[in-house]
């Protein structure tokens, strides 16, 4: 089963199981915030920089489970499959989208 998703995260979800990196503005807007294990990463330079350091070290996929809408973000629930210990895990990925871009992200457990 399918889960239908807005544009910006489809596309963030498509760069995320594919490794492409080049693409990420392509969801991201110029100023966005990603948080993901206890750090932060702000603009497109660090959020590509975060992006190829976690596929690297992981080489995980991600595969959208349920997408629902709380307290102004979209919220992704996903499984996590990667060379990571615990695999597969289950996320939340928290979006605020803004003018059609991913303007903040924030990944927790």
């Amino acid at each position: 089963m399918s889960v239908p998703l807005p544009h910006p995260i489809d596309v963030y979800v498509k760069l995320e199981n594919s490794g492409d990196v080049a693409a990420l503005e392509e969801c991201f807007a110029s100023n966005a915030v990603v948080r993901d294990e206890g750090h932060s990463y702000e603009g497109l330079a660090s959020i590509r920089d975060w992006r190829a350091e976690t596929k690297r070290k992981y080489g995980h996929t991600v595969a959208p489970l349920a997408v629902a809408q709380r307290d102004g973000k979209t919220v992704l629930t996903a499984r996590l499959t990667g060379n990571f210990p615990g695999s597969p895990v289950t996320l939340q990925f928290s979006f605020v989208l803004e003018d059609g871009k991913i303007a903040s992200l924030e990944i927790t457990a």
